[in-house]
């Protein structure tokens, strides 16, 4: 039988019922006590909440690390749409991959311990690769667009995923290295692909997934 818990450090303190600040608290735990030591039940008390208020918010623990992350992709997909077509494509991605990676100086450490469970954590690993192609949609869908293609189509999807390999390539870099600048990271690992998505002669032509190169 589990052992009776010492009182949660939260009472008297107002129950929190939105999914970043229950991804906040729940990020304190698993920082504290460990990822697998930390139940639902665990962060459900610290948040001053029912168990079943929980998955109201999140579907299980392992979504707790990514936060509202449909907010955060619905807020890159309507910056996308928003971007005038002649600006050119990888600009228009630099754009949102810069814009979707910026938050407050004061949340810089809570990103960084984020980042480190969703990169670090053995568990979260098939739950990220969920998240992954959520994030690689969007990208795609808007080449898609851009290029006359499905977003099903190679060269969109190649795009989604050139896309996640500099996230993800610049997050590692910004862990491993506290001192780094993710910005300056993320708007390094996008030039070498400038060269390589920006065709002057880009173009689909309809119902075909060819690609037709100068």
């Amino acid at each position: 039988m589990r052992s009776r818990r010492k009182p949660s450090a939260r009472v008297g303190r107002r129950p929190s019922t939105t999914k970043e600040g229950l991804s906040a608290i729940g990020i304190e735990l698993f920082q504290r006590a460990g990822f697998d030591e930390t139940s639902v039940d665990d962060i459900a008390e610290e948040a001053g909440i029912a168990r079943r208020t929980f998955f109201r918010y999140f579907p299980s623990k392992n979504a707790l690390a990514w936060g509202d992350f449909d907010a955060h992709l619905d807020h890159m997909r309507n910056l996308l749409a928003a971007i005038p077509d002649d600006v050119p494509l990888t600009e228009a991605l630099t754009t949102a991959i810069l814009d979707f990676n910026t938050f407050p100086d004061s949340e810089a450490d809570r990103h960084r311990a984020r980042m480190s469970l969703i990169l670090r954590t053995p568990a979260l690993q098939g739950y990220s690769s969920v998240m992954y192609e959520g994030w690689r949609r969007v990208v795609a869908e808007f080449t898609a667009r851009r290029t006359g293609a499905s977003p099903d189509d190679h060269m969109p999807r190649t795009c989604g995923y050139l896309l996640l390999g500099v996230a993800l390539a610049a997050y590692e870099e910004w862990l491993d290295n506290p001192a780094a600048n993710l910005r300056e990271l993320l708007a390094t690992g996008m030039q070498p692909l400038t060269a390589g998505l920006d065709y002057s002669g880009l173009t689909v032509a309809p119902h075909s997934t060819e690609v037709g190169l100068p």
